[in-house]
């Protein structure tokens, strides 16, 4: 699951790192590099959390307790990372629109994928309270299918660059500081 979920975090730093966008003066939104500046700043704590989390999840899931206090403790965790993803989700969105071609697209992009991270969170931690606990074996086969859909859906929330070029927007995520 740590592998999972790092690899998921990764991905969005891979975005960052290869977003690219056709710039073209729009007027009105952010500069290419203050965009950039306010998303990376947003998304660092995010990451943060969600590896903090990813840990405490696993440590979970190793520990010798009880399926009440594992269910307990993963509802907890994964409502925290559901609470994280749409903390930066907002930041994202408080960004604005960078001033560049398919700026707009861009930007509802990290929302959506954001959104869709959260949702994912949001559903793997309802699910896992939905849980009996009466049968320790049955509950963390149950916990192990919430985790197993929601790297599913995690995976399938990762932001779509393909379509994306621009080198000023690339050089803005490389040079800005927040995104380092």
């Amino acid at each position: 699951m740590r592998t999972c979920r790092a690899a998921a975090a990764g991905k969005l730093t891979v975005v960052l790192a290869t977003l690219v966008l056709v710039a073209a003066g729009c007027g009105g939104g952010p500069s290419p590099q203050a965009w950039a500046a306010s998303v990376c700043a947003a998304l660092t704590p995010w990451r943060a959390e969600i590896s903090k989390l990813t840990s405490s999840t696993d440590q979970q899931m190793t520990a010798q307790t009880t399926p009440a206090q594992a269910k307990e403790n993963l509802v907890r965790l994964f409502g925290g990372a559901e609470q994280a993803s749409e903390t930066a989700r907002r930041k994202v969105e408080r960004a604005g629109i960078p001033e560049a071609e398919h700026g707009a697209e861009v930007s509802a992009g990290f929302r959506t994928s954001l959104a869709k991270m959260r949702d994912a969170y949001g559903k793997a931690r309802d699910t896992i309270d939905g849980l009996s606990t009466s049968q320790a074996t049955v509950f963390y086969d149950g916990v192990r299918t919430a985790v197993d859909t929601l790297n599913k859906e995690y995976d399938a929330s990762a932001l779509d660059t393909s379509r994306l070029n621009s080198e000023e927007l690339k050089r803005a995520f490389a040079e800005v500081p927040e995104c380092r």
